[in-house]
């Protein structure tokens, strides 16, 4: 029996040991950093620390409002709607195109054919949907240059204020510049990312 108490006692010993080894403050220091949290929850303020990112998981969100918004005003068909929700895997990661694998380091525009393809739709209804999206201001065309062709191509990009993949605090600058010119009625959408 007397071994079984040692044994937890020294455990409990390695236990401590291994806290204090574990700290990032010292006493001295953490008294200091409670007594700021302290002074700032007193004024309404919280320190924080540095948030890290947990996982990798690539996400495409709806902005609830503005879709609750859009289908008040019956502004999408339900042909667009169907469109857009197809394409959330296919949201590449902060940028908002439409991209062949979000989770490729290097991700390609899709074509519209590609689009029609990837849906298993006509060619012909997927540009006729993307043409009226693009009218009411829910995407965005960009011309891209191909490497070793004369061809135009473009991208297609969607309106971050609708759906968007990345951090809601991160539009890039380019993406907010793509879709400053709204019509009237993205103008009063209830949220704006920018």
């Amino acid at each position: 029996m007397k071994n079984i108490v040692n044994f937890s006692e020294s455990e409990r010993k390695a236990r401590l040991r291994d806290l204090e080894n574990d700290k990032i403050l010292s006493d001295e220091e953490m008294q200091q950093a409670n007594d700021l949290q302290a002074k700032a929850n007193s004024k309404g303020m919280r320190l924080v620390p540095e948030k890290k990112i947990k996982n990798n998981f690539r996400f495409a969100q709806l902005l609830q409002s503005n879709w609750g918004y859009l289908r008040m005003k019956k502004y999408l068909t339900s042909a667009e709607k169907n469109f857009l929700v197809d394409l959330v895997p296919n949201i590449g990661f902060l940028s908002n195109c439409i991209v062949d694998d979000p989770k490729k380091k290097n991700q390609t525009p899709l074509t519209q054919t590609e689009i029609a393809d990837l849906l298993g739709i006509d060619k012909a209804n997927v540009s006729k949907i993307v043409k009226r999206l693009i009218d009411k201001g829910v995407i965005a065309r960009s011309e891209t240059g191909v490497d070793g062709s004369n061809a135009r191509a473009y991208a297609l990009y969607v309106n971050p204020n609708i759906m968007y993949s990345g951090n809601k605090d991160e539009v890039n600058l380019t993406l907010q510049t793509m879709f400053k010119k709204q019509p009237k009625e993205l103008k009063d959408l209830p949220e704006r990312l920018f």
